[in-house]
C-alpha cells in the first residue's frame, strides 16, 4: 500500500520536472540583443576577456556567499578567506547569506560595493574592465527556487559562453543565455567591489552616488575621503558628490577643507541651503560664530524640505539651544 506522503513526494517531483522543463523555454531578451548588436558591430568591449588571475575559494556546504565574496575582496587587494566572512554573512537558519550581509560586509573589508546595471552588456563591460562581479542566481525555478552567488570573471560572445567562479568549480563555463534566466530570477542582481580612490570609467554617475553615500556610514574616515575624491574628479560638476566630500572631510577631522569645499559649492549656486546649513555648523564649531549666523539664517530662508533641520542650526548658532 502507498503511502500518501511517497504519493505527494511524486507528484512533488513531477510538478518539480515539468516546471524546469518550461524553465528552459524561457526567452533571454538581452542575450538575443546582445548577439545582434554584436552582429552589428555595436558593442563598445572586447568580444571575449577572461581574469584568469581572479582569486578561488571552492565552497563548503551552503556557504556559496563567503567564497564568492572572498574571490570579489581578494581581487580588490584585501587579505580576507571565505572563513573570516562567515560570521558576517552567513545565516544558518536560511543556510545562505542575505544580499543585504553582502554588502555590508564588503564595506566592513573597507572597499565600495557598486550595484551593476541590470543588463548583460554592463555585466560583460564590467569584466572587460578589469572587474569581476559578483552575482546571484536562482538555479532553480521561482516555485522551487535554488539561491547561489557566483562570481564573473570571463566571457565569449564568439562562443555564447560566460565564464564563472562558482561552487567547487574554479571555470564553470555556462551558456550566456542559459546564465542570463539564471540571473534574471534574481532581478539582475549583482556588485562589483572597488577600493576607495579607484572609479573606472563603466561606473555610472547616479550608482556611484548610492554606493559612496551608503559607504560614508560605514566606511573609515580617510577611505572616505579618498572614495569621495575620486567621484568628484571624475564628475566635478556633481554637487552632492561635493557635498559627500565635505562630509567625509568633516568626519576624517580635516574641518578646513571641509569648509573650504561648501565655499566652493556656493561659488557655484549660491541658493543651495544644504551647504550654508552645514557651513554654518563646520564655523561656528571652530569658533566663528558671526560668519556661521550669516549661513545659518541663509539656509532658513531658503528653506527646502529640510527647513527644520536649519531652524535647528540657526537656533544652536545663536545660542537659543
Amino acid at each position: 500500500m502507498r503511502s500518501a506522503g511517497s504519493t505527494v513526494a511524486k507528484r512533488y517531483r513531477a510538478a518539480a520536472t515539468l516546471l524546469l522543463a518550461l524553465a528552459g523555454c524561457a526567452s533571454s531578451p538581452q542575450f538575443d540583443q546582445l548577439m545582434d548588436a554584436r552582429d552589428g558591430g555595436g558593442i563598445g568591449y572586447s568580444a571575449s576577456r577572461e581574469l584568469e588571475q581572479v582569486a578561488f575559494y571552492p565552497q563548503s556546504a551552503y556557504q556559496c556567499g563567503p567564497a564568492a565574496l572572498a574571490t570579489l575582496l581578494t581581487t580588490a587587494g584585501r587579505d580576507v578567506k571565505p572563513d573570516d566572512l562567515v560570521d558576517a554573512v552567513y545565516v544558518p537558519a536560511k543556510q545562505g547569506s542575505l544580499q543585504v550581509e553582502m554588502l555590508a560586509a564588503a564595506r566592513q573589508q573597507q572597499v565600495i560595493p557598486i550595484m551593476v546595471e541590470p543588463r548583460l552588456e554592463a555585466l560583460l563591460a564590467a569584466v572587460d574592465a578589469g572587474s569581476p562581479v559578483l552575482v546571484m542566481q536562482n538555479l532553480g525555478v521561482d516555485l522551487i527556487p535554488r539561491w547561489h552567488y557566483a562570481v564573473v570573471v570571463g566571457y565569449d560572445l564568439e562562443a555564447g559562453d560566460i565564464v564563472l567562479r562558482s561552487g567547487e568549480t574554479r571555470r564553470r563555463v555556462s551558456s550566456l543565455r542559459v546564465f542570463e534566466r539564471t540571473w534574471q530570477r534574481s532581478d539582475y542582481w549583482g556588485f562589483v567591489a572597488l577600493p576607495p580612490g579607484e572609479l573606472p570609467t563603466f561606473i555610472p554617475q547616479q550608482r556611484y552616488l548610492v554606493a559612496l553615500a551608503d559607504f560614508l556610514q560605514q566606511g573609515e574616515a580617510e577611505a572616505a575621503v579618498a572614495a569621495a575624491q575620486a567621484g568628484v574628479r571624475r564628475w566635478p560638476a556633481n554637487v552632492p558628490l561635493q557635498m559627500m566630500l565635505a562630509e567625509a572631510y568633516a568626519a576624517a577631522s580635516a574641518a578646513q577643507a571641509a569648509v573650504s569645499v561648501y565655499r566652493d559649492i556656493l561659488l557655484q549656486d549660491e541658493r543651495y541651503a544644504p551647504a550654508h546649513n552645514n557651513l554654518a555648523m563646520l564655523l561656528f564649531r571652530q569658533g566663528q560664530r558671526q560668519e556661521a549666523l550669516v549661513h545659518a539664517r541663509r539656509a532658513v530662508a531658503l528653506g527646502g524640505r529640510h527647513a527644520a533641520e536649519y531652524q535647528r542650526t540657526l537656533e544652536q548658532v545663536s545660542g537659543r539651544r
